[in-house]
């Protein structure tokens, strides 16, 4: 069981979230959920707390009473920039505003590789690269991820940014070979961002047990994640599926696949 009290889990009804409500206690002894929408089918240590990011008052009342928050919320793939910046940009100053006014001193954020997506598949990296967005959404990740050292260096908010890969049931294609995470290993990245003694302000990278990789994730290891699953286990039927493609296509060569390859989301929309 976790020694914080009471954790908020934004985002509880998205893929991830609700991969990580089965933490249970592990997270919280409470755990409470926001999303838009109500939860209705709540654990005896859950409460619904829903709202929209964009709500400050809204949000605030959410971190009242918590010990740490997890913010798996906000728009998840692509958008119109109106949508980017309600839902994560001012939906993750508002987090971060009302963790400092309510006395929050933890917060596991989830970040992505979008936000660095333009680097080379051939690269290696590791947390600590300049960040590289690939998309409006990559942009709003790389604000939050710059917001989480700010309120570290001003105000002692500890954060681990995990920039998650493709957190998926199992990897469909070459490129989840690299970068891969299972929910099995998500949960416990997450839980391990929570209860190590000190963070600061850390970039870690959600990936599983794969044997190729785009990035060096000892950061992750200083927290204690030792990932138990692997995109290596299903390689060979990948290969099997799936045409090597064209190495110079932007969704191939760089480490952001298709977002890169993509047009402006405003552009494309009309």
């Amino acid at each position: 069981m976790s020694d914080y009290n009471k954790v908020l889990l934004t985002g509880a009804a998205g893929g991830v979230g609700t991969q990580l409500r089965k933490s249970g206690t592990a997270l919280g002894k409470t755990v409470r959920l926001s999303d838009r929408k109500p939860i209705i089918d709540l654990a005896a240590h859950e409460e619904d707390f829903p709202l929209d990011l964009a709500d400050f008052d809204a949000v605030s009342k959410a971190v009242e009473g918590c010990d740490a928050i997890v913010h798996m919320g906000g728009q998840a793939i692509e958008a119109a920039w109106k949508t980017v910046l309600d839902s994560n940009i001012s939906g993750g100053y508002n987090i971060y505003e009302a963790a400092r006014r309510h006395g929050v001193k933890r917060i596991v954020y989830a970040s992505s590789v979008h936000a660095i997506g333009y680097y080379d598949r051939t690269e290696t990296i590791d947390g600590n690269v300049p960040t590289r967005p690939d998309s409006l959404y990559g942009v709003s990740k790389t604000f939050v991820e710059n917001l989480a050292r700010y309120y570290w260096d001003k105000f002692g908010i500890e954060t681990v940014s995990i920039r998650i890969g493709s957190c998926f049931p199992e990897p469909t294609d070459r490129r989840h070979l690299i970068t891969w995470l299972s929910y099995r290993d998500c949960r416990q990245l997450v839980e391990k961002a929570l209860s190590a003694p000190r963070v600061g302000f850390m970039v870690a990278y959600g990936m599983s047990d794969n044997s190729q990789r785009f990035w060096d994730n000892r950061a992750a290891a200083v927290l204690g994640y030792k990932p138990e699953d692997s995109a290596d286990d299903y390689r060979e039927n990948i290969f099997a599926k799936t045409p090597q493609g064209d190495p110079n296509d932007p969704a191939i060569r760089f480490q952001g696949g298709s977002f890169c390859a993509a047009g402006h989301f405003e552009d494309e929309n009309k």
